[in-house]
């Protein structure tokens, strides 16, 4: 079942008190009650959580809820896997911890961290469909990673976030309107890669480690729920995005058979996530405008250039000309 962490529901339900309405009213005739949200352990169901999106909008007439969900994220709500971001030494450190145990809050959706050259992004990961959490979800999340890494590391952080969907017309005048971008290929965070060094003011290497270990445990709790994060970083490590199944296989210690089986279960497949890994490279690659198309072809893996554009075509419904030539 995909589901979201009671705590995230609870300051959905609680902000809707700046428009003088009451958590009862949110609540009212839904499985889940204010003790349950509460409750560290309380998950909530997708579908419930669209009901409780849907009545929040409609009893406080706040088309831009999302947005103050965005800006007032706690860390806190994260558990710990907020506190373990808390108090890593670099935006690099706390990311890293961010994708490896997002499972551990929800399996609706997965953070990827990708780094090439100058560039780097965040990518959200939709594990299921989101259906009309979607835009709720994704907004909210885009502007909470910005507030909390502004604060975590004191200075005003740069770059763009990308929404594969029709921008909102609420979103006019609202905080970080400007630095979204809409209709793109990916759900995606991307900024300069020299931002992954910068220090956080809320460091602490010793409750850090404490922090990971839990998180650590928690990760085992959900049985294989990372394995395809796992394949994710074996194809990462290797550098090499044409890795065969069969290799891959072998740096996780299983047949390339039960691999195959276990992916499956997951609903996936090996080649839908090498794609994956090849589309985001490619994004971030198209951004470097001293490669030429052809090049970024040859560091995917294509010995062919109409094979890469054939690939690229189908991902996003564009050429990669088309798509480096977006904003121009």
């Amino acid at each position: 079942m995909f589901d979201l962490p009671g705590a995230y529901v609870k300051d959905l339900v609680e902000l809707t008190g700046r428009w003088q309405v009451r958590p009862e009213e949110v609540l009212a005739g839904l499985p889940v009650t204010q003790a349950e949200l509460a409750a560290p352990t309380t998950r909530v169901p997708l579908r419930v959580c669209e009901a409780i999106v849907a009545r929040a909008h409609q009893l406080t007439h706040e088309p831009a809820l999302a947005v103050h969900v965005g800006t007032q994220m706690r860390l806190s709500s994260h558990g710990f896997l907020g506190f373990a971001a808390m108090t890593a030494g670099t935006v690099r450190e706390a990311l890293d911890l961010a994708c490896r145990f997002a499972s551990t809050r929800t399996s609706a959706i997965a953070l990827q961290l990708y780094v090439e050259g100058d560039s780097a992004s965040v990518v959200i990961e939709e594990r299921t469909p989101l259906g009309s959490l979607q835009q709720f979800l994704v907004i909210a999340l885009v502007i909470g990673i910005w507030r909390l890494g502004e604060s975590l590391t004191g200075k005003v952080l740069d770059g763009v976030a990308e929404c594969a969907f029709a921008e909102p017309t609420y979103l006019r005048g609202m905080p970080y309107a400007g630095r979204l971008r809409f209709d793109r290929p990916a759900h995606r965070l991307v900024f300069a890669a020299t931002e992954l060094a910068l220090p956080l003011v809320t460091a602490d290497p010793v409750a850090m480690q404490l922090a990971r270990e839990q998180c650590e445990r928690e990760l085992a709790a959900v049985v294989d729920e990372g394995l395809p994060g796992r394949v994710r970083t074996a194809l990462v490590a290797r550098g090499d995005t044409s890795s065969s199944v069969v290799e891959i296989a072998k740096d996780l210690r299983m047949s390339s058979r039960t691999l195959k089986r276990k992916l499956a279960e997951h609903g996936t497949t090996f080649s839908a996530i090498r794609d994956d890994l090849r589309r985001q490279r490619a994004l971030l690659l198209l951004d470097n405008r001293s490669l030429s198309i052809g090049e970024i072809a040859a560091k995917l893996g294509y010995s062919e250039l109409p094979n890469f554009t054939r690939a690229f075509r189908k991902w996003t419904g564009q050429t990669p000309l088309a798509y480096r030539e977006r904003d121009r």
